[in-house]
Formats: C-alpha cells, structure tokens, sequence
C-alpha cells in the first residue's frame, strides 16, 4: 500500500472541510454526484466516438446506499473510472483555476469561509464535511486493474491495488457521529431533487414501500401489512433544456442552476432559447448573482457545457463564448455538429460560429431587458460589469450594444447614467461626448484640473476611473452618431478679441516660462500659458503627435507598457491664478525654482501618477511654506 501527501491546497481545503461550522452541509451530495454525472457524460462521449471504447458497455447509473448499521453513505457510478494516475492528479491535487481562487479568497474567519464553501462547493473534498474516512474503489473503463484509495483527511492518502465488478467510481464515506441525517431515504431524496433533479442519468436507491394490510368482505384481516424495500429511481434524469419552458417551474430552474454552477446562491436571471430551422440548436444560459472567484484569472474554468444530441462533449472549450461573458453558466445544446469534433474545428466550424453569434446577441438583448430591474441590474453590473467592457475590446459588431448595457459616473451627476441619457444633454451641433480617463479615485478625477474648461461651460463629462477603461476607452471612438473625444483632445473656438486678449497674457509671462523650462530641464517637453484652467494653478498635456508617445500606446497595446517609459509632459500654466501671477512678479530666483518643481509634482499627482521623488518634493515645500511665514 503505497502512502502519499496531498498536495499543500489540498491539505488547506481538506482542513476547511473537517474544522468548519458549515451549516449547509448537504451540499457534499450534489458535488459528488455532479462528478459521478461528469463520469458518465465523459464515457458516453468516448463509447461513441472512440474505437478503443467501442467495446466497452455503457450502462449509465448513478446509485446511493445507505448502510445505517455501518454508519457509511456509498455513493457509486456506472461512468469512465480512474486509474492510479487519474486518482493522484483528480483526489491527491487540485488542478482547477477555480479552487486555487477559492484558497485565495479565504479570510481565516470560520463563519465567512464557512458561506464561501456553500457558495464554491469545491468538489470531492467537500465529503470530508460529514465523513471521518473516506474509501474510493475505482476502474477506468477499458482497463483490467482496479484501485482503492483511503484518507482520513489527515494530510495522507493511500493507494492500493484492488478488485471491481464492471468500470466505474464507488464512494463510500463513513459519516461522523452527528450526520445520521444523512442515512435517512427521505433526507436523501430531497437533497437530489433540490440539486441533481435533472442530472441526465438515473440516480437509484434504496426505499422502503408499504403495502397495506388484505382484508377480506367482513374486513378482517387476512394478511397483515408490510414493508418492503424496493430500489426506485429518485430523479427526472432528463436534461432541463430539452424540455418545452411552459413545462419548467422557476424552481425547476434555479434548482439545476444550483447543480451546474456548484453554487447555492440564487441567479440573477436565466435564458432558454431554441432554435429551429436551418440550425437547430437549443441553449440554457444562466447569468450568476456573484461573479466566479476565478473570473480575473487568465486560467479561468469556463460555465458553459457543450453537449451534441444530449451528448456531453466538453465543458473546457473557452472558444465556445467571447470572453467577456465568461461570467456565464450554462449548456448549449447542438444537432448538427458530428460528435468526434475536436477542438480545432469547434473554433473554425461554421455552424459554432453561427450558434456563438446568434448566442451572444440573445444574452445582450436579455441584459438589455434586466436594465428595466435597477436593483438586479445594479447588483449585475457590480459584479461583471468591468468584465463586460472588455467586449468593446474585441466585439466590434456588437460595440454599440454593449455601450448601452454600460453604466458611467460623470462630471455633474452623483448617480450613475446610460450613454442613451447622457447623449440627451450633448451639444446637438458637435456632437461630441468628452470623457476622462485615470487609475484614481473618483473624486481625485472628477477634480482634475483638466475638467476644468467643462465646468466653466457647463458641459457634462464621462469620469473613468477604472484601470480596464484605461486601456479599452481610447480604441472607442464613436456612439451612434456622437464621437467620443478625450477631454485633452476638445477643442473650443475663441473669439478674435478672446484670442488676442490671451496672446498678450502670454507675452507678459515669457520670462517665467523660460525660468521654468530651465528649472526643470528633461522634466518636462515644453512649458505653456493655458486658457483652460479655472481654479488650478497648473496641469498637465501630453502631445499626442510626439513619436515616442506613439510608441509607448503601442507597446501599451501588445501588452508590453511596463517596458516603456512615459514621454515627459507638457506643464500648462494658469495666467489668472493667483499663485502664478505672484511668481510672475518675483524676483527669488530660489523660490521659482523649488516652486516649478513642486508646481510640476502638484500636476503628477492629480494625473494620478507617482511622484520620483517625495524627499525633494517634501524639502521645496517646507522651503517655500518657510518663506511664505
């Protein structure tokens, strides 16, 4: 008998398991007999498509025993097995993104981590919540060796050797002292069909029946009644998406939701659509009410199932929805793909391509709908909706629908707007909708000194303040008929006297521009006189026609910023403020120096940029504060 360690985020999730308080316990069943289901799904695929398994029989079966004089549950299926290999990577090791995000998200508070298990479920680990030892007999279908693998949770497992009757996985946990619940028909019964009611596979089990006692015409009894034990099927077994919607309770409907996402938590909304025609197709998306823990991961586990005549073929085929709604759980269902289709042809194959698109609009068209919801629309879009951006990124025929699904802060408003309103109060002759963009807080960039030409003319604009609106908002260029223009890109006409008058301002401050530049040398491209500041002394301009800020948006685009250095800006200066004016007028050469730099620092702060240098920042400031007392 050979011992082995579970790996380290096993042993971490195994510990969870044993020590939680976790109230809703129940939810072990649902995730083993969801593998038992995968197990079988995996087989019928192969039995029908792979010659090396054309031999084997596929019974497809899912059984529970109780054993009350035992203490054990036993969990069994009819599906493809494991060898010891499968065994060490499935039950010794966790492969998925997902629960690595899991162990991510734990807080060590047993209460808190107690809700994200309900909310995660975590596999076949989660067993170890009502069992003190677990025994796994299993034989991969094909093959002639047989395994048993043992573990009491305690950080080891043991792998040996084994005999078994037929392919297939057998479970068998014996429960702890207080889980006798779980040895109860009934108890058991409505745990299936809350969770795996529509399992595609019969799930079996033992249960009493009584027959009543016989009497004869005086009504004396002739036989006296009895129990029997007869094995019965506890689930519908068949696939929620194949049947008519006006069949289907909202129950019915949250209750498989609850089997394919491994989540106990409600969806926010659902979609059943089928298809007929010159395709014929039938999908079942559900939109969850929390976002995946994994959602950010590039190694992310994709919600969608793909099945061919009912026939299960992948769930790991990231290609089958953009993934901008990898937020998405659910099943598509298609006729008129040949089951042996591999991976290569699932992305260049025609009729894919025509389900994905034909799928994609449906589910922008049901967000659109949800929009009616504020409060499960709010609830949606804090979740997913920075996710939802990234369509704008690559899903250029459906930019628009995704610019009305999307909410923005703005310049004048506490609340959040669609582009459809914000558009009402645009210049009807320019058209243009002005937005800013920085990796700052919300008030910091609604303060920007760039906004500051808006606010004296009374124009709206959109604040994105989030890191993703960096790098999507400036491949945007237009909505409907609107352009979308960054705020250092607008430009406003001034009048002859308008521009006379600041040419002459400009003039009187050429000297302190030239005792800037100087100052602050390689620092800054250029230093200039603006009419476009109101309340702030300085602000910031990068020139956009500067070669080397092309490169750097370009380097930024293929992923490879990091590596280029930001070109040095332009420092505008505010003729009217009171500061500058004060400057203007001085003669301390030392006070213009340390005043530019801090001046420039100022500037970089509200663009949301770090400073080089504090010490030297903080030492010119305390000198200039000095003399100002």
């Amino acid at each position: 008998m050979a011992k082995h360690q579970f790996q380290t985020e096993a042993n971490q999730i195994l510990h969870l398991m044993i020590h939680s308080l976790y109230s809703n316990k129940e939810i072990f069943l649902r995730e083993l007999v969801s593998n038992a289901s995968d197990a079988l799904d995996k087989l019928n695929m192969l039995v029908l498509t792979d010659d090396a398994y054309k031999g084997v029989n596929f019974a497809p079966r899912i059984d529970i025993v109780a054993n009350k004089e035992a203490k054990t549950l036993t969990i069994k299926d009819s599906g493809i097995g494991m060898n010891e290999e499968d065994l060490m990577n499935n039950l010794g090791t966790i492969a998925k993104s997902g629960t690595k995000a899991f162990l991510e998200n734990l807080t060590g508070d047993q209460k808190q981590d107690s809700n994200l298990i309900g909310q995660f479920g975590v596999g076949f680990y989660a067993c170890f919540m009502v069992a003190s030892k677990v025994e796994v007999t299993t034989k991969k279908a094909g093959e002639e060796q047989a395994y048993l693998w043992i573990s009491k949770g305690d950080g080891e497992f043991e792998i040996e050797p084994a005999t078994m009757e037929g392919h297939g996985t057998q479970i068998v946990m014996h429960l702890n002292e207080d889980e006798d619940e779980f040895l109860e028909a009934y108890r058991i019964e409505s745990i299936i069909k809350k969770y795996s009611n529509h399992i595609p596979f019969p799930i079996f089990m033992d249960k009493e029946k009584h027959i009543p006692a016989i009497k004869d015409d005086e009504g004396n009894e002739t036989e006296p009644s009895k129990t029997e034990i007869e094995n019965v099927q506890i689930n519908r077994a068949n696939a929620l998406w194949t049947i008519a919607k006006s069949e289907i309770k909202d129950e019915e409907y949250k209750d498989f939701y609850s089997s394919i996402a491994h989540s106990s938590e409600e969806p926010l909304a659902w979609m059943h659509n089928k298809a007929e025609g010159a395709i014929e197709y039938t999908t079942l998306f559900y939109i969850p009410s929390k976002a995946p823990m994994d959602m950010y991961r590039v190694d992310y586990q994709t919600g969608i199932k793909l099945y061919i005549n009912r026939v299960f073929i992948t769930d790991d085929e990231k290609e089958l929805m953009p993934t901008y709604l990898r937020f998405l759980r659910g099943v598509i269902d298609s006729k008129d793909l040949p089951l042996n289709v591999s991976r290569e042809i699932l992305q260049s194959n025609a009729v894919m391509n025509k389900i994905k698109n034909a799928s994609v609009k449906k589910v922008l068209s049901e967000l659109s709908k949800l929009k009616k919801d504020k409060e499960k629309y709010d609830t949606f879009y804090k979740e997913f909706g920075n996710v939802l951006k990234e369509g704008l990124y690559n899903d250029f025929a459906n930019r628009e629908k995704i610019l009305d699904l999307l909410q923005f802060h703005t310049l004048n408003s506490t609340e959040t707007v669609y582009l459809e309103d914000f558009v009402k109060n645009v210049d009807e002759q320019k058209k243009e909708i002005y937005y800013i963009t920085g990796k700052t807080s919300l008030a910091m960039l609604k303060n920007s000194p760039a906004l500051e030409k808006f606010k004296a003319r009374g124009i709206d604009v959109l604040v994105l303040n989030e890191e993703v609106d960096t790098i999507i908002f400036p491949m945007v260029t237009e909505y409907k008929e609107y352009k979308l223009v960054h705020v250092s890109d607008a430009k406003f006409e001034d009048s002859e006297e308008e521009k006379k008058e600041k040419e002459e301002t400009a003039k009187t401050y050429e000297g302190l521009v030239k005792e800037f530049k100087d100052a602050l040398g390689e620092d800054v491209k250029d230093v200039e006189t603006t009419s476009d500041l109101v309340d702030s002394p300085v602000a910031l301009k990068i020139d956009k026609e500067d070669p080397s800020y092309m490169m750097a948006q370009m380097m930024k685009q293929m992923g490879q910023g990091g590596d280029v250095p930001e070109p040095a800006p332009i420092l505008q200066i505010n003729p009217n403020h009171e500061l500058l004016v004060k400057l203007r007028d001085s003669a301390d050469q030392n006070l213009i120096n340390d005043a530019a730099h801090v001046l420039l620092d100022q500037a970089k702060l509200f663009d949301g940029r770090e400073l080089k240098d504090t010490a030297d920042f903080i030492s010119r400031l305390n000198r200039i504060i000095s003399k100002a007392l």
